[in-house]
């Protein structure tokens, strides 16, 4: 966006963008190159764009079985919490019919008793045997047919007798039956968790790859978007630094330094000393290493003015959205201004045709001690020179 930016700024200063003077054959980028470059970008645009649809079909996907393990884990926690409750309930049955079988046994030989003391008293061995060689509560009620015979208190204690064994044999069933059923709706209900955690963990899984392979295509695309607008804007600022210099070749008049009338920049910096002087010895060694100057060029075989400007410092550590690649006008707003006798190795310095803003039309690095390192033109290529070799030279110089 800062590029645009940079771009729209240079045309409400009202920058000529349009037909590039034919004062030399200069390599810049195309329209055909950046058409080109279009068509890589909405291929990896398209490529992006099927990922991230399969990419949001597989999360629905782990949404949806995320939800059914949810729901089968709360069926687990719930079949869980119903089988202790009967696991108690048994328990508590089983207590009870313990408790109840001692009432049975102590009912038994009160009869027993009963039974003998009828016998003293004159009953007949025909009347108390069923009740000695009764084998258990039921057979012993089924075969008294006599019971009112030996008193109330025999009919009651049978009477619990009978009850309190029905009772619990009831409520040990229960507490059995209940057991079964919940320990075998347990193991259907880990079953059914098991296989939606399976589930889940292998789509979360291809999630994972899908959104790899989706970051991937996002990467590629972003660096098909770059490619495709560092050369529109190569163009832009190539046409532009272009017409500017051509129109300085002819505008007439021109001063050494130009008067202030009220320059504003930045009002901070972004360097240190030890970054600035890393961004001159690498403008030093570009110049020393004779490399050719070409419009539009930032590097690292070929350079023009603000080219050389932007790889310099791009060098000595400054990335974007912190610097970026603009020309020689933009710079002259993008830094903070100083006056020519405060300059210190790495400020930039700045020409115009008229001495304003909009017709700044070359930049340079300062060396110190009144020279500078430039990409100057096709013809010179990079130069060590004096900064007063170029007419037009700004009052301020612009410290990064």
């Amino acid at each position: 966006m800062k590029k645009y930016r940079a771009i729209s700024l240079a045309l409400a200063l009202g920058l000529t963008l349009t037909t590039a003077p034919a004062l030399a054959k200069t390599p810049k980028p195309t329209l055909a190159e950046i058409e080109a470059a279009k068509k890589v970008e909405a291929a990896k645009k398209k490529a992006a764009d099927a990922q991230a649809a399969k990419l949001a079909k597989a999360n629905q996907s782990l949404r949806t079985l995320t939800a059914k393990a949810n729901a089968a884990t709360a069926l687990y926690v719930k079949a869980q919490r119903e089988l202790a409750v009967a696991v108690a309930a048994a328990r508590a049955a089983a207590q009870y019919a313990a408790e109840t079988a001692a009432s049975v046994s102590e009912a038994h030989q009160v009869i027993g008793r009963l039974a003998t003391n009828a016998y003293i008293m004159g009953g007949s061995m025909t009347d108390i045997e069923p009740l000695l060689s009764s084998n258990g509560p039921q057979d012993l009620i089924d075969q008294l047919s006599t019971l009112s015979n030996l008193g109330t208190k025999n009919s009651i204690a049978l009477d619990r007798f009978k009850a309190a064994e029905v009772i619990a044999r009831a409520a040990k069933k229960a507490a059995d039956e209940a057991k079964a059923v919940q320990e075998t709706a347990t193991e259907k209900v880990e079953a059914a968790k098991k296989v939606a955690d399976d589930a889940k963990a292998e789509q979360a899984k291809e999630v994972a790859k899908l959104q790899k392979v989706q970051d991937a295509l996002m990467k590629e695309l972003m660096s098909a978007r770059k490619v495709r607008t560092t050369l529109e804007q190569q163009r832009q600022l190539a046409l532009l630094e272009e017409s500017q210099a051509n129109q300085a070749t002819q505008t007439v008049g021109q001063k050494n330094v130009w008067p202030n009338i009220g320059f504003k920049g930045r009002s901070t910096i972004r360097t240190t000393q030890a970054e600035r002087d890393k961004a001159v010895a690498f403008a030093k060694t570009q110049v020393l290493a004779r490399k050719p100057y070409v419009w539009g060029s930032e590097g690292p075989n070929t350079f023009d003015c603000s080219g050389l400007v932007y790889a310099a410092y791009k060098y000595a550590g400054l990335g974007w959205p912190n610097w970026d690649r603009l020309n020689s006008a933009l710079y002259s707003g993008y830094t903070k201004h100083v006056s020519l006798n405060e300059l210190v190795p790495g400020d930039l310095l700045f020409y115009s045709y008229k001495g304003t803003i909009s017709t700044i039309h070359h930049i340079t690095i300062y060396a110190g001690n009144g020279m500078m390192w430039e990409a100057n033109s096709k013809g010179k290529g990079l130069l060590y020179s004096n900064i007063y070799s170029i007419k037009g030279l700004m009052p301020f110089g612009g410290r990064v």
